[in-house]
Protein backbone atom coordinates (compact mmCIF):
# COMPACT_ATOMS: atom_id res chain seq x y z
CA UNK A 1 0.00 0.00 0.00
CA UNK A 2 1.38 3.35 -1.03
CA UNK A 3 1.69 5.75 1.88
CA UNK A 4 1.85 9.53 2.00
CA UNK A 5 5.62 10.22 2.15
CA UNK A 6 6.10 13.83 1.16
CA UNK A 7 6.61 16.53 3.76
CA UNK A 8 6.01 20.24 4.08
CA UNK A 9 8.19 22.16 1.60
CA UNK A 10 9.51 19.02 -0.13
CA UNK A 11 11.00 20.35 -3.36
CA UNK A 12 11.40 16.93 -4.95
CA UNK A 13 7.70 16.26 -4.48
CA UNK A 14 6.97 19.67 -5.95
CA UNK A 15 8.95 18.85 -9.08
CA UNK A 16 7.05 15.60 -9.53
CA UNK A 17 3.75 17.42 -9.17
CA UNK A 18 4.91 19.99 -11.69
CA UNK A 19 5.83 17.28 -14.20
CA UNK A 20 2.47 15.57 -13.63
CA UNK A 21 0.68 18.85 -14.22
CA UNK A 22 2.55 19.48 -17.48
CA UNK A 23 1.57 16.03 -18.76
CA UNK A 24 -2.08 16.44 -17.78
CA UNK A 25 -3.80 19.28 -19.61
CA UNK A 26 -6.93 18.74 -17.54
CA UNK A 27 -5.19 19.16 -14.20
CA UNK A 28 -5.99 22.50 -12.64
CA UNK A 29 -3.63 23.40 -9.82
CA UNK A 30 -3.79 27.02 -8.80
CA UNK A 31 -0.23 27.52 -7.72
CA UNK A 32 1.05 25.95 -10.97
CA UNK A 33 -0.57 28.63 -13.11
CA UNK A 34 2.31 31.06 -12.77
CA UNK A 35 4.72 31.54 -15.63
CA UNK A 36 7.86 30.89 -13.61
CA UNK A 37 8.37 27.45 -12.02
CA UNK A 38 10.50 28.90 -9.24
CA UNK A 39 7.61 31.11 -8.15
CA UNK A 40 5.41 27.96 -8.11
CA UNK A 41 7.90 26.33 -5.74
CA UNK A 42 7.65 29.43 -3.55
CA UNK A 43 3.84 29.22 -3.57
CA UNK A 44 4.05 25.57 -2.59
CA UNK A 45 6.30 26.36 0.35
CA UNK A 46 3.70 28.84 1.62
CA UNK A 47 1.10 26.11 1.98
CA UNK A 48 0.19 24.81 5.42
CA UNK A 49 0.76 21.11 6.24
CA UNK A 50 -2.89 20.27 5.54
CA UNK A 51 -2.89 22.21 2.28
CA UNK A 52 0.33 20.44 1.29
CA UNK A 53 -1.31 17.07 1.94
CA UNK A 54 -4.14 17.86 -0.50
CA UNK A 55 -1.88 19.43 -3.12
CA UNK A 56 -2.15 17.62 -6.46
CA UNK A 57 -4.54 14.97 -5.11
CA UNK A 58 -7.70 13.56 -6.67
CA UNK A 59 -10.55 13.21 -4.19
CA UNK A 60 -13.72 11.12 -4.30
CA UNK A 61 -16.77 12.34 -2.37
CA UNK A 62 -20.05 10.49 -1.92
CA UNK A 63 -23.06 12.42 -0.64
CA UNK A 64 -21.69 15.59 -2.22
CA UNK A 65 -25.15 16.99 -3.00
CA UNK A 66 -26.20 16.73 0.66
CA UNK A 67 -25.85 19.35 3.38
CA UNK A 68 -22.37 18.38 4.60
CA UNK A 69 -21.24 17.30 1.14
CA UNK A 70 -21.80 20.72 -0.41
CA UNK A 71 -19.91 22.41 2.41
CA UNK A 72 -17.06 19.92 2.08
CA UNK A 73 -16.70 20.52 -1.67
CA UNK A 74 -16.79 24.28 -1.19
CA UNK A 75 -14.17 24.32 1.57
CA UNK A 76 -11.80 21.89 -0.16
CA UNK A 77 -11.76 24.01 -3.32
CA UNK A 78 -11.52 27.31 -1.48
CA UNK A 79 -9.19 26.27 1.33
CA UNK A 80 -6.86 23.82 -0.40
CA UNK A 81 -5.25 25.39 -3.51
CA UNK A 82 -3.74 22.79 -5.74
CA UNK A 83 -6.32 20.00 -5.47
CA UNK A 84 -6.20 18.31 -8.84
CA UNK A 85 -9.87 17.36 -8.99
CA UNK A 86 -12.88 16.18 -7.03
CA UNK A 87 -14.83 13.19 -8.29
CA UNK A 88 -18.41 13.65 -7.18
CA UNK A 89 -20.70 10.61 -7.06
CA UNK A 90 -24.13 11.86 -8.06
CA UNK A 91 -27.35 10.28 -9.30
CA UNK A 92 -30.15 11.40 -11.57
CA UNK A 93 -33.18 12.43 -9.59
CA UNK A 94 -36.69 13.77 -10.13
CA UNK A 95 -36.27 14.00 -13.88
CA UNK A 96 -32.93 15.83 -13.63
CA UNK A 97 -29.76 14.28 -15.00
CA UNK A 98 -26.33 14.56 -13.38
CA UNK A 99 -25.39 17.76 -15.23
CA UNK A 100 -28.65 19.49 -14.32
CA UNK A 101 -28.30 18.56 -10.66
CA UNK A 102 -24.73 19.83 -10.66
CA UNK A 103 -25.77 23.16 -12.19
CA UNK A 104 -28.56 23.51 -9.67
CA UNK A 105 -26.20 22.77 -6.77
CA UNK A 106 -23.56 25.27 -7.84
CA UNK A 107 -26.26 27.91 -8.27
CA UNK A 108 -26.66 27.89 -4.48
CA UNK A 109 -25.58 31.04 -2.65
CA UNK A 110 -23.22 28.79 -0.67
CA UNK A 111 -20.75 28.84 -3.58
CA UNK A 112 -20.75 32.63 -4.05
CA UNK A 113 -17.45 33.22 -2.24
CA UNK A 114 -15.78 30.38 -4.13
CA UNK A 115 -16.98 31.80 -7.45
CA UNK A 116 -15.40 35.14 -6.60
CA UNK A 117 -12.10 33.58 -5.53
CA UNK A 118 -11.89 31.01 -8.33
CA UNK A 119 -14.38 31.47 -11.18
CA UNK A 120 -13.09 28.33 -12.94
CA UNK A 121 -13.55 25.98 -9.97
CA UNK A 122 -16.03 23.89 -11.99
CA UNK A 123 -13.10 22.62 -14.07
CA UNK A 124 -11.97 20.62 -11.06
CA UNK A 125 -15.32 18.89 -10.48
CA UNK A 126 -15.76 15.58 -12.31
CA UNK A 127 -19.26 14.11 -11.90
CA UNK A 128 -19.49 10.33 -11.66
CA UNK A 129 -22.97 8.98 -12.26
CA UNK A 130 -23.85 6.49 -9.58
CA UNK A 131 -26.34 5.59 -6.88
CA UNK A 132 -25.63 4.45 -3.32
CA UNK A 133 -28.78 2.32 -3.33
CA UNK A 134 -27.38 0.14 -6.12
CA UNK A 135 -24.82 -2.64 -6.07
CA UNK A 136 -21.24 -1.38 -6.52
CA UNK A 137 -22.64 2.16 -6.17
CA UNK A 138 -24.09 1.96 -9.70
CA UNK A 139 -20.75 3.10 -11.16
CA UNK A 140 -19.94 2.21 -14.79
CA UNK A 141 -16.89 0.11 -15.64
CA UNK A 142 -15.16 3.06 -17.33
CA UNK A 143 -15.71 5.37 -14.34
CA UNK A 144 -14.73 2.57 -11.99
CA UNK A 145 -11.37 2.18 -13.75
CA UNK A 146 -10.72 5.92 -13.68
CA UNK A 147 -11.43 6.15 -9.95
CA UNK A 148 -9.10 3.23 -9.25
CA UNK A 149 -6.35 4.87 -11.27
CA UNK A 150 -6.65 8.45 -9.96
CA UNK A 151 -8.23 8.69 -6.48
CA UNK A 152 -6.01 9.10 -3.42
CA UNK A 153 -8.45 10.50 -0.81
CA UNK A 154 -12.03 9.38 -0.14
CA UNK A 155 -14.77 11.04 1.91
CA UNK A 156 -17.78 8.76 2.34
CA UNK A 157 -20.45 11.25 3.42
CA UNK A 158 -23.47 9.63 1.77
CA UNK A 159 -26.17 8.39 4.15
CA UNK A 160 -29.87 8.42 4.69
CA UNK A 161 -30.44 10.50 7.80
CA UNK A 162 -34.16 9.80 7.91
CA UNK A 163 -34.58 8.24 11.33
CA UNK A 164 -37.57 6.07 10.44
CA UNK A 165 -36.37 5.00 6.98
CA UNK A 166 -37.34 1.47 5.92
CA UNK A 167 -34.65 -0.99 6.97
CA UNK A 168 -34.03 -2.26 3.41
CA UNK A 169 -33.23 1.19 2.03
CA UNK A 170 -31.35 2.30 5.15
CA UNK A 171 -29.17 -0.81 4.91
CA UNK A 172 -28.49 -0.29 1.21
CA UNK A 173 -27.35 3.31 1.68
CA UNK A 174 -25.73 3.24 5.11
CA UNK A 175 -24.14 -0.23 5.01
CA UNK A 176 -23.84 -1.72 1.53
CA UNK A 177 -22.57 1.47 -0.14
CA UNK A 178 -19.78 1.69 2.44
CA UNK A 179 -18.79 -1.94 1.91
CA UNK A 180 -18.77 -1.51 -1.88
CA UNK A 181 -16.74 1.70 -1.65
CA UNK A 182 -14.17 0.04 0.63
CA UNK A 183 -13.87 -2.85 -1.82
CA UNK A 184 -13.32 -0.34 -4.62
CA UNK A 185 -10.70 1.53 -2.60
CA UNK A 186 -8.65 -1.65 -2.06
CA UNK A 187 -7.71 -1.50 -5.73
CA UNK A 188 -6.53 2.13 -5.60
CA UNK A 189 -2.71 2.23 -5.65
CA UNK A 190 -2.62 5.91 -4.70
CA UNK A 191 -5.00 5.70 -1.74
CA UNK A 192 -3.71 7.67 1.27
CA UNK A 193 -6.82 8.31 3.33
CA UNK A 194 -10.43 7.10 3.56
CA UNK A 195 -12.80 8.91 5.94
CA UNK A 196 -16.13 7.32 6.80
CA UNK A 197 -18.59 9.83 8.26
CA UNK A 198 -20.56 8.10 10.99
CA UNK A 199 -22.48 9.67 13.90
CA UNK A 200 -21.76 10.04 17.59
CA UNK A 201 -25.21 8.51 18.14
CA UNK A 202 -24.45 5.35 16.14
CA UNK A 203 -23.72 3.79 19.53
CA UNK A 204 -26.36 5.63 21.55
CA UNK A 205 -27.34 2.35 23.23
CA UNK A 206 -24.29 3.02 25.43
CA UNK A 207 -24.35 5.72 28.12
CA UNK A 208 -20.63 6.45 27.65
CA UNK A 209 -19.48 6.77 24.04
CA UNK A 210 -15.73 6.47 23.63
CA UNK A 211 -13.50 6.65 20.56
CA UNK A 212 -13.56 2.92 20.01
CA UNK A 213 -15.55 0.22 18.24
CA UNK A 214 -18.64 -1.21 19.90
CA UNK A 215 -20.33 -4.54 19.30
CA UNK A 216 -22.82 -3.98 16.43
CA UNK A 217 -26.49 -4.95 16.82
CA UNK A 218 -25.86 -7.40 13.96
CA UNK A 219 -22.86 -8.42 11.89
CA UNK A 220 -22.78 -6.37 8.68
CA UNK A 221 -22.60 -9.38 6.34
CA UNK A 222 -25.49 -11.08 8.12
CA UNK A 223 -27.65 -7.97 7.82
CA UNK A 224 -26.87 -7.60 4.12
CA UNK A 225 -27.74 -11.26 3.53
CA UNK A 226 -30.95 -10.83 5.53
CA UNK A 227 -32.26 -7.84 3.55
CA UNK A 228 -31.34 -9.57 0.29
CA UNK A 229 -33.17 -12.79 1.14
CA UNK A 230 -36.42 -11.44 2.62
CA UNK A 231 -39.08 -9.41 0.79
CA UNK A 232 -39.59 -5.84 1.90
CA UNK A 233 -43.06 -6.36 3.37
CA UNK A 234 -41.82 -9.08 5.72
CA UNK A 235 -38.76 -6.94 6.56
CA UNK A 236 -41.04 -4.09 7.60
CA UNK A 237 -43.00 -6.45 9.84
CA UNK A 238 -39.91 -7.76 11.65
CA UNK A 239 -38.13 -4.39 11.85
CA UNK A 240 -39.22 -3.65 15.46
CA UNK A 241 -37.78 -6.97 16.64
CA UNK A 242 -34.69 -6.43 14.50
CA UNK A 243 -34.02 -2.99 15.98
CA UNK A 244 -34.39 -4.18 19.55
CA UNK A 245 -33.19 -1.37 21.84
CA UNK A 246 -31.97 0.75 18.91
CA UNK A 247 -34.27 3.78 18.69
CA UNK A 248 -34.53 3.80 14.88
CA UNK A 249 -33.21 2.36 11.62
CA UNK A 250 -30.70 5.21 11.20
CA UNK A 251 -28.89 4.41 14.45
CA UNK A 252 -29.12 0.68 13.74
CA UNK A 253 -27.56 0.83 10.27
CA UNK A 254 -24.93 3.38 11.30
CA UNK A 255 -23.81 1.05 14.08
CA UNK A 256 -23.63 -1.86 11.65
CA UNK A 257 -21.68 0.30 9.16
CA UNK A 258 -18.93 0.83 11.71
CA UNK A 259 -18.61 -2.96 11.81
CA UNK A 260 -17.84 -2.85 8.06
CA UNK A 261 -14.96 -0.46 8.75
CA UNK A 262 -13.65 -2.60 11.60
CA UNK A 263 -13.34 -5.61 9.29
CA UNK A 264 -10.78 -3.71 7.20
CA UNK A 265 -8.35 -2.94 9.97
CA UNK A 266 -4.78 -2.93 8.66
CA UNK A 267 -5.91 -3.29 5.03
CA UNK A 268 -6.52 0.30 3.93
CA UNK A 269 -5.78 3.70 5.55
CA UNK A 270 -9.30 4.30 6.90
CA UNK A 271 -10.79 6.15 9.86
CA UNK A 272 -14.18 7.08 11.31
CA UNK A 273 -15.35 10.62 11.96
CA UNK A 274 -18.32 10.83 14.36
CA UNK A 275 -19.95 14.27 14.50
CA UNK A 276 -22.67 15.07 17.04
CA UNK A 277 -25.83 17.01 16.08
CA UNK A 278 -24.84 18.97 12.98
CA UNK A 279 -26.38 22.43 12.71
CA UNK A 280 -25.89 25.53 10.55
CA UNK A 281 -22.56 27.20 9.76
CA UNK A 282 -20.71 29.31 12.30
CA UNK A 283 -18.21 31.32 10.22
CA UNK A 284 -17.90 30.22 6.61
CA UNK A 285 -18.54 30.53 3.80
CA UNK A 286 -21.78 32.20 4.94
CA UNK A 287 -22.71 32.59 8.59
CA UNK A 288 -25.86 30.73 9.55
CA UNK A 289 -26.26 28.87 6.25
CA UNK A 290 -28.40 25.72 6.35
CA UNK A 291 -30.58 23.88 3.85
CA UNK A 292 -32.47 21.28 5.89
CA UNK A 293 -34.93 21.01 8.78
CA UNK A 294 -33.39 18.13 10.74
CA UNK A 295 -33.19 18.11 14.54
CA UNK A 296 -32.90 21.52 16.23
CA UNK A 297 -33.34 23.27 12.86
CA UNK A 298 -36.82 21.77 12.49
CA UNK A 299 -37.72 22.70 16.06
CA UNK A 300 -36.46 26.25 15.55
CA UNK A 301 -38.39 26.57 12.30
CA UNK A 302 -41.68 25.31 13.77
CA UNK A 303 -41.34 27.47 16.89
CA UNK A 304 -40.37 30.55 14.87
CA UNK A 305 -43.48 30.19 12.72
CA UNK A 306 -45.60 30.04 15.87
CA UNK A 307 -46.65 26.44 15.24
CA UNK A 308 -44.72 24.41 17.77
CA UNK A 309 -45.34 25.51 21.35
CA UNK A 310 -44.22 22.51 23.42
CA UNK A 311 -41.84 19.59 23.10
CA UNK A 312 -41.15 16.64 25.36
CA UNK A 313 -37.65 17.57 26.45
CA UNK A 314 -35.56 17.68 29.61
CA UNK A 315 -34.20 21.20 29.37
CA UNK A 316 -31.46 20.58 31.93
CA UNK A 317 -29.60 17.94 29.92
CA UNK A 318 -26.71 18.83 27.62
CA UNK A 319 -27.12 18.62 23.86
CA UNK A 320 -23.99 18.14 21.77
CA UNK A 321 -24.28 20.64 18.90
CA UNK A 322 -21.56 21.11 16.26
CA UNK A 323 -21.70 23.80 13.52
CA UNK A 324 -21.49 22.30 10.03
CA UNK A 325 -18.53 24.37 8.78
CA UNK A 326 -16.50 23.27 11.79
CA UNK A 327 -17.53 19.66 11.12
CA UNK A 328 -16.25 19.96 7.53
CA UNK A 329 -12.96 21.47 8.71
CA UNK A 330 -12.67 18.59 11.16
CA UNK A 331 -13.28 16.12 8.32
CA UNK A 332 -10.55 17.69 6.22
CA UNK A 333 -8.12 17.59 9.16
CA UNK A 334 -9.00 13.99 10.05
CA UNK A 335 -8.19 12.78 6.50
CA UNK A 336 -4.74 14.35 6.90
CA UNK A 337 -4.27 12.73 10.30
CA UNK A 338 -5.40 9.29 9.08
CA UNK A 339 -2.83 9.35 6.27
CA UNK A 340 0.09 10.23 8.51
CA UNK A 341 -0.80 8.21 11.58
CA UNK A 342 -1.67 4.73 10.41
CA UNK A 343 -0.81 2.15 13.05
CA UNK A 344 -0.89 -1.60 12.87
CA UNK A 345 -4.22 -3.04 14.07
CA UNK A 346 -5.65 0.41 14.68
CA UNK A 347 -8.37 2.43 12.98
CA UNK A 348 -8.59 6.03 14.23
CA UNK A 349 -12.01 7.14 15.47
CA UNK A 350 -12.71 10.80 16.15
CA UNK A 351 -15.64 11.82 18.37
CA UNK A 352 -16.47 15.37 17.31
CA UNK A 353 -18.63 16.71 20.14
CA UNK A 354 -19.17 19.85 22.21
CA UNK A 355 -18.44 18.28 25.62
CA UNK A 356 -15.74 20.89 26.30
CA UNK A 357 -18.10 23.76 25.47
CA UNK A 358 -21.44 22.44 26.76
CA UNK A 359 -24.91 23.81 26.14
CA UNK A 360 -28.26 22.58 27.50
CA UNK A 361 -31.64 22.40 25.82
CA UNK A 362 -32.81 25.28 28.02
CA UNK A 363 -29.79 27.32 26.90
CA UNK A 364 -30.69 26.55 23.31
CA UNK A 365 -34.29 27.66 23.87
CA UNK A 366 -33.31 30.86 25.68
CA UNK A 367 -30.81 31.91 23.02
CA UNK A 368 -33.29 31.08 20.27
CA UNK A 369 -35.85 33.33 21.98
CA UNK A 370 -33.30 36.11 22.45
CA UNK A 371 -32.36 36.30 18.79
CA UNK A 372 -35.66 35.05 17.39
CA UNK A 373 -37.39 38.14 18.72
CA UNK A 374 -34.79 40.27 16.93
CA UNK A 375 -35.33 38.57 13.57
CA UNK A 376 -39.00 37.52 13.36
CA UNK A 377 -40.35 36.20 10.09
CA UNK A 378 -43.18 37.76 8.12
CA UNK A 379 -44.44 34.21 7.46
CA UNK A 380 -45.25 33.53 11.12
CA UNK A 381 -48.84 32.48 11.77
CA UNK A 382 -48.70 33.10 15.51
CA UNK A 383 -46.51 34.71 18.13
CA UNK A 384 -43.54 32.74 19.47
CA UNK A 385 -44.47 30.78 22.59
CA UNK A 386 -42.35 27.69 23.22
CA UNK A 387 -41.34 25.59 26.23
CA UNK A 388 -39.52 22.36 27.06
CA UNK A 389 -41.69 19.94 29.04
CA UNK A 390 -39.78 17.34 31.04
CA UNK A 391 -42.61 15.05 32.13
CA UNK A 392 -44.46 13.05 29.48
CA UNK A 393 -47.97 13.36 30.94
CA UNK A 394 -47.63 17.13 31.33
CA UNK A 395 -46.38 17.34 27.73
CA UNK A 396 -49.39 15.37 26.45
CA UNK A 397 -51.76 17.73 28.31
CA UNK A 398 -50.11 20.81 26.77
CA UNK A 399 -49.94 19.14 23.35
CA UNK A 400 -53.72 18.73 23.30
CA UNK A 401 -54.35 22.15 24.79
CA UNK A 402 -51.89 24.23 22.73
CA UNK A 403 -51.61 22.21 19.51
CA UNK A 404 -54.55 19.97 18.74
CA UNK A 405 -57.39 22.06 20.24
CA UNK A 406 -56.45 25.26 18.34
CA UNK A 407 -55.87 23.20 15.19
CA UNK A 408 -59.31 21.60 15.51
CA UNK A 409 -60.97 25.00 15.96
CA UNK A 410 -59.12 26.56 13.00
CA UNK A 411 -59.76 23.59 10.68
CA UNK A 412 -63.45 23.50 11.63
CA UNK A 413 -63.73 27.20 10.83
CA UNK A 414 -61.90 26.60 7.52
CA UNK A 415 -64.41 23.91 6.56
CA UNK A 416 -67.30 26.21 7.41
CA UNK A 417 -66.06 28.88 4.99
CA UNK A 418 -65.17 26.39 2.24
CA UNK A 419 -61.41 26.29 2.78
CA UNK A 420 -59.17 23.23 2.91
CA UNK A 421 -58.35 22.20 6.52
CA UNK A 422 -54.58 21.98 6.96
CA UNK A 423 -53.53 22.61 10.55
CA UNK A 424 -54.28 19.16 11.98
CA UNK A 425 -52.19 17.55 9.21
CA UNK A 426 -49.31 19.93 9.98
CA UNK A 427 -49.46 19.10 13.68
CA UNK A 428 -49.57 15.40 12.89
CA UNK A 429 -46.21 15.79 11.11
CA UNK A 430 -44.83 17.90 13.96
CA UNK A 431 -45.82 15.26 16.52
CA UNK A 432 -44.35 12.46 14.41
CA UNK A 433 -41.10 14.43 14.23
CA UNK A 434 -41.21 15.00 18.01
CA UNK A 435 -41.70 11.28 18.66
CA UNK A 436 -38.78 10.35 16.40
CA UNK A 437 -36.31 12.63 18.20
CA UNK A 438 -37.79 12.02 21.65
CA UNK A 439 -34.99 9.72 22.81
CA UNK A 440 -32.45 12.45 22.01
CA UNK A 441 -34.32 15.19 23.87
CA UNK A 442 -34.75 13.18 27.07
CA UNK A 443 -31.42 11.35 27.32
CA UNK A 444 -27.95 12.64 28.09
CA UNK A 445 -24.78 10.83 27.02
CA UNK A 446 -21.18 11.12 28.14
CA UNK A 447 -18.45 11.30 25.50
CA UNK A 448 -14.69 11.01 25.34
CA UNK A 449 -12.62 12.65 22.59
CA UNK A 450 -8.94 12.20 23.46
CA UNK A 451 -7.98 11.20 19.94
CA UNK A 452 -9.62 14.29 18.52
CA UNK A 453 -7.79 16.45 21.04
CA UNK A 454 -4.52 14.80 19.98
CA UNK A 455 -5.26 15.77 16.38
CA UNK A 456 -5.88 19.39 17.37
CA UNK A 457 -2.49 19.55 19.07
CA UNK A 458 -0.79 18.50 15.82
CA UNK A 459 -2.25 21.40 13.85
CA UNK A 460 -0.08 24.42 13.17
CA UNK A 461 -1.33 27.89 14.05
CA UNK A 462 -2.06 28.50 10.36
CA UNK A 463 -4.06 25.30 9.97
CA UNK A 464 -6.02 25.99 13.17
CA UNK A 465 -7.10 29.31 11.67
CA UNK A 466 -7.69 28.11 8.12
CA UNK A 467 -9.51 24.94 9.19
CA UNK A 468 -11.16 26.24 12.35
CA UNK A 469 -12.61 23.24 14.18
CA UNK A 470 -11.87 23.66 17.90
CA UNK A 471 -15.26 23.61 19.61
CA UNK A 472 -13.71 25.12 22.76
CA UNK A 473 -13.24 28.38 20.84
CA UNK A 474 -16.87 28.54 19.68
CA UNK A 475 -18.89 31.44 21.13
CA UNK A 476 -22.48 30.26 21.40
CA UNK A 477 -24.07 33.73 21.50
CA UNK A 478 -22.32 34.68 18.28
CA UNK A 479 -23.43 31.43 16.71
CA UNK A 480 -27.10 31.69 17.70
CA UNK A 481 -27.47 35.20 16.36
CA UNK A 482 -26.57 33.94 12.88
CA UNK A 483 -28.31 30.59 13.39
CA UNK A 484 -31.73 32.19 13.85
CA UNK A 485 -31.16 34.61 10.99
CA UNK A 486 -30.00 31.71 8.82
CA UNK A 487 -33.23 29.76 9.41
CA UNK A 488 -35.16 32.87 8.39
CA UNK A 489 -33.12 33.47 5.22
CA UNK A 490 -32.26 29.99 3.94
CA UNK A 491 -35.01 27.69 5.27
CA UNK A 492 -38.10 29.88 5.50
CA UNK A 493 -36.83 31.87 2.46
CA UNK A 494 -37.85 35.15 4.04
CA UNK A 495 -35.46 37.90 2.80
CA UNK A 496 -34.03 40.43 5.23
CA UNK A 497 -35.90 43.21 3.39
CA UNK A 498 -39.16 42.03 4.97
CA UNK A 499 -37.83 42.50 8.52
CA UNK A 500 -39.63 45.87 9.15
CA UNK A 501 -42.99 44.38 8.10
CA UNK A 502 -42.26 41.23 10.10
CA UNK A 503 -41.66 43.26 13.27
CA UNK A 504 -44.95 45.09 12.78
CA UNK A 505 -46.75 41.77 12.30
CA UNK A 506 -44.88 40.34 15.32
CA UNK A 507 -46.14 43.13 17.58
CA UNK A 508 -49.67 42.62 16.33
CA UNK A 509 -49.44 38.87 16.95
CA UNK A 510 -48.03 39.57 20.41
CA UNK A 511 -51.06 41.63 21.43
CA UNK A 512 -53.46 39.11 19.88
CA UNK A 513 -51.62 36.38 21.80
CA UNK A 514 -51.86 38.31 25.09
CA UNK A 515 -55.52 39.18 24.50
CA UNK A 516 -56.38 35.55 23.80
CA UNK A 517 -54.58 34.48 26.98
CA UNK A 518 -56.56 37.08 28.94
CA UNK A 519 -59.83 35.85 27.42
CA UNK A 520 -59.01 32.21 28.20
CA UNK A 521 -58.02 33.06 31.78
CA UNK A 522 -61.22 35.13 32.20
CA UNK A 523 -63.37 32.28 30.88
CA UNK A 524 -61.66 29.77 33.18
CA UNK A 525 -62.07 32.05 36.18
CA UNK A 526 -65.73 32.62 35.30
CA UNK A 527 -66.33 28.87 35.01
CA UNK A 528 -64.46 28.24 38.26
CA UNK A 529 -66.45 30.95 40.05
CA UNK A 530 -69.73 29.54 38.73
CA UNK A 531 -68.78 26.07 39.97
CA UNK A 532 -67.85 27.43 43.40
CA UNK A 533 -71.16 29.32 43.65
CA UNK A 534 -73.02 26.21 42.59
CA UNK A 535 -71.30 24.21 45.33
CA UNK A 536 -72.28 26.78 47.94
CA UNK A 537 -75.89 26.63 46.77
CA UNK A 538 -75.86 22.84 47.05
CA UNK A 539 -74.30 23.04 50.51
CA UNK A 540 -76.87 25.62 51.69
CA UNK A 541 -79.71 23.53 50.29
CA UNK A 542 -78.39 20.46 52.08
Amino acid sequence: MERCTYTYGNVQMMKKLWERNEQDNNGVIDSFKTIDKDSSYANFKKLTPIQTFYHGESILITGGTGFLGKLLIEKLLRGCPGIKCIYLLIRSRKGKDVSQRLEEMFGNVLFSKLKEKEPTFRNRIIPIEGDCTLSNLGISIIDNDELIKEVSIIFHVAATVKFNEKIKLATAINVRSLKDLINLSKNMPKLKSFVHVSSIYANCMESLIEEKFYEPPMDSDKLLNLVDSINEKLLDEITPRLLGICPNSYVYTKAVAENVVKKNIGIIPIGIFRPAVVISTYREPIQGWVDNIYGPIGIGLSAGLGLMRVIHCDGSIKISLVPSDMVVNGLIASAWDIAYNQRLNDIPIYNYVSKDNPITYDDLKDKAVKYGLQFPTAKAIWYYSFRNIKHRLVYIFYMYLLHLLPALIVDTFALCIGKQPRLLKIYNKIHQFSDVINVFTTTEWQFTNERWEELLKKLTVEDRQLFFCDIKELIWDTFFEKYILGIRLYVIKDPIETLPQARIKWRRLYWIHQTLKLIIVSVLLTITWAIILRLFVIIDYA
